[in-house]
């Protein structure tokens, strides 16, 4: 369900296609394939890498290894959280991430401290081949110099907003949506 304060800026239609696309993308920077992995980000970004990975399987009659990271201890704004954060689980695929092309997938990019903390965690699992970025929206307004490789769409978002992706399973809609930024 969506808030009622909320915009969608895409509905379920809109989002998959721009996973259909992102999908594609992936499969045309990285060659096919061989040795690809995609690692989904908690929470959505877990939602989002199935639904690539389904989106290549269907394209490619192969299904891609996948795995998940929580980047709960790797924040830089661990003391922010709390002194007992819930972490979630880390689970790479079977064969792990050395030597391999893996696709790091998030809902939204904002200021990239999300991404540092998955690339640095995930260089604490091993060495990948390479490493590519995706996510469902950029939001712009960086605090780091990190870019997504893979885009679904950019929307620039004042400040005061907040993006969130919706998904089946954590939410009843899947949708992008707009909202304010609720004040403490």
């Amino acid at each position: 369900m969506t808030p009622s304060d909320a915009t969608v800026l895409m509905d379920g239609t809109d989002v998959r296609r721009a996973v259909g696309r992102m999908a594609h993308e992936v499969l045309e920077k990285l060659g096919g394939t061989d040795r690809l992995v995609l690692i989904g980000i908690h929470r959505r970004g877990v939602d989002l890498a199935a639904m690539i990975g389904g989106a290549i399987a269907s394209a490619e009659g192969e299904t891609v290894p996948s795995g998940t990271l929580d980047i709960t201890l790797y924040r830089d704004d661990l003391m922010a959280v709390g002194p007992r954060p819930l972490v979630g689980e880390t689970k790479l695929p079977a064969g792990g991430v050395d030597d391999m092309k893996v696709v790091l997938v998030d809902d939204v990019l904002y200021t990239g401290r999300t991404a540092r903390a998955a690339l640095n965690e995930l260089m604490d699992w091993g060495r990948p081949a390479r490493i590519l970025l995706c996510v469902l929206v950029d939001r712009g307004d960086r605090e780091l110099p990190i870019q997504p490789d893979i885009v679904g769409r950019e929307f620039p978002v004042l400040p005061n907003q907040r993006v969130d992706v919706l998904v089946p399973g954590l939410d009843q809609d899947l949708a992008v949506v707009l909202s304010a930024v609720e004040r403490a």
